[in-house]
């Protein structure tokens, strides 16, 4: 299947708002990947197909995952939101004929982010966030600089605000972004600090 019919079949599964969303999403990741040096192609399709099983109910999503033996930790059963990530890879290989391992991973880990993620992982991961059509978010205009400058940087200002927009709202922040989070800021530290040495 090719990026067109992708698209086509696309977009009548999701509504008219999460399918710009994720042409959006396709068009940054597209971007990011001539940058940063991963596989255009690659990002691309990660990009488009990232939220193929966004728009289903709850109910759906953990019925889905039930029967498709995908396992649902006792946060996402809580937040059955975050099991679009996973789903999405499995819809993107079985629905949408994606077998690259690479771009299923990116799909599988964009809502939470993974430590030490691979490229296109981070790729993703970010363009979900910095894509043209989101809502106006905190600090965005300096994340988009850094999504290009410095990802892992980029990756870290995402997560701070992330967690504390999820401290305030919720009581249930699943495990995998605070993990993250306190990878990239070790991560962090450590190139700074590399960059003190090189001065």
């Amino acid at each position: 299947m090719n990026r067109q019919e992708m698209r086509e079949k696309l977009q009548k599964k999701l509504t008219d708002r999460r399918f710009e969303h994720s042409l959006g999403v396709e068009y940054v990741s597209g971007c990011l990947a001539m940058v940063h040096g991963v596989n255009v192609e690659k990002a691309l399709t990660a990009g488009l197909l990232h939220d193929c099983a966004k728009c289903l109910s709850p109910e759906e999503k953990i019925e889905r995952c039930t029967k498709n033996n995908l396992p649902i930790s006792e946060c996402e059963y809580n937040n059955p939101e975050l099991l679009h990530a996973k789903l999405g890879a499995f819809y993107a290989r079985e629905k949408y004929d994606v077998k690259d391992p690479d771009i299923l991973s990116a799909i599988a880990c964009h809502t939470t982010g993974k430590p030490a993620m691979n490229m296109l992982e981070k790729i993703l991961f970010v363009a979900d966030y910095i894509e043209p059509n989101r809502k106006p978010l905190k600090e965005i205009e300096e994340i988009r600089k850094e999504a290009f400058a410095d990802i892992d940087k980029c990756i870290v200002h995402i997560l701070k605000n992330t967690l504390s927009y999820l401290d305030t709202t919720t009581d249930d922040t699943d495990p995998m972004s605070i993990d993250t989070y306190n990878y990239y800021v070790a991560h962090q530290a450590v190139a700074d600090k590399l960059k003190e040495v090189d001065i």
